[in-house]
């Protein structure tokens, strides 16, 4: 690429007043002219932030990033933007995620920049940085965060987010002491880093990766591995050949490579909340992905990785296995081939020489952790309390209950459901089925991970581990059990789930592919037509706009002025 056709160049080459200024502005911070002057501009979209220990070493890898893109001979700026850490952020990151997409869309947008490193790497990041970057379609590499080591306490594996709640409901039945709380809090995250298990954060980052966005095996690397910083510094320097190659979004985000994302997914074992980003991802690119596509393909393939929630193993030891590069390897006919990456390869070409290193942990396709007769990484229900749909994780469920009828026990949000769970008075046994409603994009508002409601003390202390649970809310993707998501339409806007009331029969039938509340279709109408919807809660701010804007989940949760592949007109520059 000449320097003429870099896009910098309207900002940087004028040779009126504005150019001048510019130049200018730029020299102020301490440049020299030749060193901007008519070099690939890559904007490092940098979402560090001390409030995010998934995120936390990522101001020390842009230094890395930079170091790739001087030696390659561009010019690297540092551009700070939304960080998406969760635990720490309330209600939930999923109510930001599109704000950090708008954010990422705008930087590349309105400022003078040919190409991007983006980084991050918790949950909601990874989609909200790519969608942002879709859209806008200027070459764009994604630099993977990385995962925290393994933790082990007492000999035993502990994975972030999955034994949280298995020692949580230990301790409140006795099997654990407040002492050994107190110790487990230093010793499950014992890195920088996303979540060591299967949850959202690496089931995001390896579909990245199989989408072609990511250079070969990113995804697997360890935060604190060396590794991963010269990973960081890789993706510098192919940004900068990227920029000179014109190689964007539009033409590695295509249909295909969108379903070996998908396919990777399963593989893996992967979060349900990955059924909402990646259809908001596929749809930015103009890939009309559904629910039933998904479900589609959760139906071929199983889950092949042996990793927490539905496997044994943590993230440190699918990356000495070899990696989602050996994973990719061992699918086979699965991959669809020709898709081309960030590398300038196609993928096919990148696995052709991947080798697994334990067979346990990444297993063959007719080995596989577990067999799709006893459940998927994504089930896709359908019925009168889903009719647009709710999923689950079935291969991390207890197979007893994928076909099950019993009463429901109606909460209307957290504070009810902690105040009645473990009342004697309100009558909950191993055969009921716990609701937690308004609880979805619009309810809550965000959609946060409430799904995985809590067990009643009471049948803990018998030994009762899980029961059917139901929520148009998500769940992590390091959590566990027989919870059915995401139901849609969500009961804020008068889904089915608002017309639910305690000691109704729910009938889950999870081969059926069917989710229903036994009651009679005169008494259904009868209360569709007492419901009241709820008047709008927020007077101004961000949640006011969500709240007005926002897409059910078999959607995205795409904003609806967001989403779409209509092309925005360069900014004027006077």
């Amino acid at each position: 690429m000449t320097e003429t056709k870099l896009r910098s160049a309207r900002w940087y080459e004028g040779t009126d007043i504005r150019g001048f200024a510019h130049r200018q502005r730029s020299q102020q911070m301490g440049l020299r002219r030749e060193e901007f002057l008519g070099k690939p501009v890559i904007a490092i979209i940098n979402t560090w932030s001390e409030l995010s220990p998934c995120h936390i070493h990522l101001r020390e890898r842009a230094e890395a990033v930079k170091r790739g893109v001087w030696q390659a001979g561009g010019y690297p700026v540092e551009l700070p933007a939304l960080s998406l850490g969760e635990v720490l952020v309330k209600p939930t990151t999923m109510l930001y995620r599109n704000m950090l997409a708008m954010e990422v869309e705008e930087l590349l947008r309105s400022l003078p920049v040919d190409g991007a490193v983006l980084m991050g790497g918790c949950d909601k990041t990874t989609p909200g940085l790519l969608m942002g970057a879709i859209s806008m379609d200027l070459p764009a590499i994604y630099c993977p965060a990385g995962f925290m080591s393994n933790g082990r306490w007492r000999g035993q594996s502990v994975g972030a987010g999955t034994h949280t709640k298995t020692f949580w409901d230990e301790k409140r039945v006795g099997k654990i002491t407040e002492e050994d709380w107190i110790e487990l809090e230093s010793k499950m995250t014992r890195s920088i880093g996303t979540c060591n298990t299967m949850g959202t954060a690496s089931t995001m980052t390896a579909i990245a990766e199989a989408m072609g966005m990511t250079l070969p095996g990113a995804s697997s690397l360890p935060a604190a591995d060396s590794g991963h910083t010269r990973m960081a510094a890789e993706c510098g320097a192919r940004a900068v050949e990227m920029v000179r190659e014109d190689l964007r979004p539009s033409q590695i985000i295509t249909a295909d490579a969108v379903m070996n994302g998908v396919s990777a997914c399963m593989a893996l074992g992967g979060s349900t909340n990955a059924a909402i980003h990646t259809i908001a991802m596929a749809r930015r690119a103009g890939v009309a992905l559904s629910l039933d596509d998904l479900g589609a393909v959760a139906a071929k393939i199983p889950v092949c990785a042996n990793i927490f929630p539905s496997g044994g193993y943590l993230m440190e030891d699918f990356f000495f296995a070899g990696g989602l590069p050996a994973l990719l390897a061992k699918l086979g006919d699965a991959i669809i081939p020709g898709c081309m990456t960030v590398n300038g390869r196609t993928l096919d070409e990148n696995i052709a020489g991947a080798r697994c290193w334990d067979d346990d942990v990444i297993r063959d396709l007719d080995k596989a952790v577990v067999p799709l007769a006893k459940g998927s990484s994504l089930a896709v229900l359908r019925g009168n309390l889903c009719p647009d749909g709710a999923v689950m994780k079935s291969s991390a469920a207890s197979p007893h209950l994928l076909q099950h009828t019993g009463p429901a026990v109606v909460f209307d949000n957290p504070a009810e459901m902690a105040a009645k769970l473990d009342d004697p008075a309100v009558e909950i046994t191993k055969d009921s089925v716990l609701v937690l409603r308004n609880a979805g994009p619009i309810g809550a508002p965000g959609m946060p991970e409430w799904g995985n409601l809590p067990m009643p003390k009471r049948l803990l202390e018998q030994g009762v581990k899980d029961m059917v649970r139901i929520c148009d809310g998500r769940m992590s993707g390091t959590h566990y059990g027989t919870c059915v998501l995401h139901v849609a339409p969500e009961s804020a806007i008068g889904g089915p789930l608002a017309l639910l009331k305690t000691g109704d029969m729910v009938a889950l039938d999870v081969p059926a592919g069917t989710l229903n509340m036994l009651v009679d279709e005169a008494e259904i109408a009868a209360r569709r037509a007492a419901w009241v919807k709820p008047p709008e809660r927020f007077a101004r701010s961000y949640a006011r706009l969500y709240e007005r804007s926002v897409s059910q989940a078999p959607d995205g949760c795409d904003f609806d002025f967001l989403s779409g592949t209509e092309k925005i007109p360069e900014p004027p520059i006077f």
